[in-house]
């Protein structure tokens, strides 16, 4: 019997190995492809980019929730200072894409750190309340700051910049699959990233603090030290997010920064598969995709994405992606 149970062990890992394998590849084939096969479906490329754009948010909303267990309800102001630092350098400093995408990233990460070492001892819904109140004030600067950020109407006169690569131009202001590709490089580093940290062991130390913070504490693991971390990589995560946003869109507005849009990531990440690494994305599609069709046909849009996302809470509690694999493993 032992014997048998130490041979079945290696076979059932590799045979799930294979499968998160092929997995992967199926998604880095079809986002590859999206250019190709999007229009034959009634999409468009730049439906393709908010995708990835938006659910590199959500992920990084996934990175603190889904596995360090901490709530942030404010998310969206570290995406609004990413987008608004991006636009601000191309507008004032330098007519350069890469650039400015370092300079958003820089700002609404830098801020996040900073404020995260005031609230990283909060937890719970107080952790949560904080992040809304800091993400309102910078919202409301942002509103009433018009001379700089253009108030209300959003931040305006810019546009992204050809990619100089030395040996050719990338033109990726007019050229929409070009500038897909672009930002696809730019998710699947943040994805490397962001999956390598969770394979280390401080990705595991992440894992302890989710499912027993008082063990986990017993253990000799400083937990605010290792949230502050978390937090704060989960900052320099959106701000990208945010950076890119305000090039696919060549504008930055206060709706960016506004706890509507934290709401909003959240929302992706559970609709997806709030433990799962590709749950947030998947959900970004749903969001994104149902977004772009309903709101065609009427105003009320919100309403249809509000009861899809309670009969996912109340029927799959794992996410969608978490009902599919649990079906393709029966």
């Amino acid at each position: 019997m032992t014997a048998a149970v130490d041979k079945a062990a290696p076979v059932a890992a590799n045979r799930e190995r294979a499968r998160s394998l092929a997995m992967l590849a199926a998604i880095w084939g079809v986002l590859a492809l999206a250019p190709f096969w999007m229009p034959y479906l009634g999409g468009y490329t730049a439906l393709g980019t908010r995708v990835l754009v938006l659910g590199l948010g959500a992920m990084a909303v996934n990175f603190l929730l889904g596995f360090t267990g901490v709530l942030s309800f404010g998310h969206a102001a570290w995406f609004g200072l990413g987008a608004y630092g991006c636009g601000l350098f191309l507008k004032f400093i330098a007519h350069s894409t890469p650039l400015s995408i370092v300079a958003g990233t820089l700002l609404g990460g830098v801020m996040g750190a900073i404020l995260g070492a005031l609230i990283v001892r909060r937890r719970g819904v107080y952790f949560a309340m904080v992040t809304i109140a800091f993400g309102q004030v910078f919202y409301y600067i942002a509103f009433q700051w018009s001379s700089l950020t253009g108030g209300d109407d959003g931040l305006r006169g810019f546009q992204r910049a050809p990619l100089d690569l030395g040996f050719t131009t990338v033109d990726i202001l007019y050229n929409s699959t070009a500038f897909y590709y672009f930002v696809l490089i730019c998710f699947a580093a943040a994805a490397a990233v962001m999956g390598f940290i969770l394979r280390s062991p401080f990705g595991r130390t992440m894992l302890a603090i989710r499912e027993n913070e008082r063990r986990a504490r017993f253990l000799g693991i400083p937990i605010e030290l290792h949230i502050w971390i978390v937090f704060t990589l989960s900052c320099f995560f959106m701000a990208f997010a945010g950076s890119l946003y305000a090039l696919v869109n060549n504008f930055a507005d206060p709706l960016g920064l506004h706890y509507s849009q934290s709401g909003n990531f959240v929302i992706m990440a559970v609709l997806g598969g709030m433990r799962k690494f590709w749950g947030p994305l998947l959900g970004a599609a749903v969001f994104v995709v149902l977004q772009d069709y309903v709101s065609s046909l009427t105003v009320n849009w919100q309403f249809f994405i509000g009861l899809l996302f309670v009969v996912v809470v109340l029927f799959f509690p794992r996410g969608l992606l978490g009902f599919f694999q649990q079906r393709v493993q029966s």
